[in-house]
């Protein structure tokens, strides 16, 4: 018998031979890679853990608040009452808030102290809080509530609706912003009390000009001048609550503004009839309040 096929079975075993070892290569190559990509994730995994370990450490936490007491600006940035508004960094500031809702977060803290310090420098740049003078607007509906209990919802809402436009495009006319709107009623700041003013008899006569299944509404409002702290997207402090007040005073159709806001004046732009009985819890005592109207 020749050789010739012996030889040739053998060069074709040692060809499989050099497969699989070349493929078991390839397989442990394949394998060890898997392991390295492990170890790896293993430890990117074990640095996640010690990073949320100290995230939510009491004396990590500590520090981080620490820091933020010493921060230009609201230390106690991050209540829903600090970051009301649309205002997009107080978007971004809820957004960070929420991070830190389920447990306790250093990270979240100095977020929220990144925006704390932004809000000092815009405040200190005149766009926030502080010796910022302005003219305070509260309105609302005389008897809407009795009449929206026998009208209905959908009657009530359609009448909203139609006053809030009236409302909105009278203050903005008058260069004022909108802060937030009270059930049938709304808060509104300007730079300018007279343009405060101007606004309300807007509104006022806006408001006379709208009907609802036979309803009429009759607008009150009231307008304080101060300086109110600004939280947030809000206003807050005893400016605000004057102004308040002295809208609450108003009967229906009559605008009331403070002392301060008729010493603002032009002389002749408006009839101002001091009222002489005005008496409001957490109101100043002797603080004049005038019946205001269009010359």
């Amino acid at each position: 018998m020749s050789d010739e096929p012996r030889e040739d079975e053998a060069a074709e075993v040692e060809g499989e031979a050099a497969e699989v070892e070349a493929g078991t290569d390839g397989e442990l190559a394949e394998v060890e890679a898997e392991l390295e990509a492990a170890d790896a994730e293993g430890g990117r995994l074990a640095a996640l853990a010690k990073l949320r370990l100290a995230d939510g450490s009491p004396r990590v936490l500590n520090a981080a608040r620490a820091v933020r007491r010493l921060l230009p600006g609201d230390s106690e940035l991050g209540d829903p009452l600090s970051m009301a508004g649309d205002d997009p960094s107080l978007v971004l500031a809820r957004r960070v808030a929420e991070v830190g809702q389920q447990r306790p977060s250093a990270l979240r803290e100095l977020g929220l102290g990144a925006f704390q310090v932004w809000q000092a420098i815009s405040e200190k740049q005149g766009r926030g809080r502080g010796d910022r003078e302005l003219a305070i607007l509260f309105t609302d509906l005389v008897e809407y509530s009795t009449w929206a209990l026998e009208a209905g919802d959908e009657a009530s809402l359609a009448l909203l609706r139609e006053v809030g436009r009236a409302e909105d495009s009278a203050v903005a006319e008058h260069g004022g912003r909108v802060v937030k709107r009270l059930g049938d009623g709304l808060m509104a700041v300007f730079n300018d009390p007279q343009e405060a003013v101007l606004a309300a008899c807007d509104v006022r006569e806006r408001v006379a000009a709208i009907e609802q299944d036979g309803y009429r509404p009759r607008l009150r409002a009231g307008v304080h001048l101060g300086r109110p702290r600004r939280i947030g997207g809000d206003y807050l402090g005893v400016d605000v609550n004057i102004a308040a007040r002295v809208a609450d005073a108003a009967s229906g159709d009559q605008i009331l503004i403070s002392g301060p806001t008729c010493d603002r004046l032009e002389d002749g732009a408006f009839k101002c009839k001091r009222q002489r009985r005005f008496k409001a819890k957490g109101a100043p005592k002797g603080l004049e309040v005038f019946a205001v109207e269009p010359a």
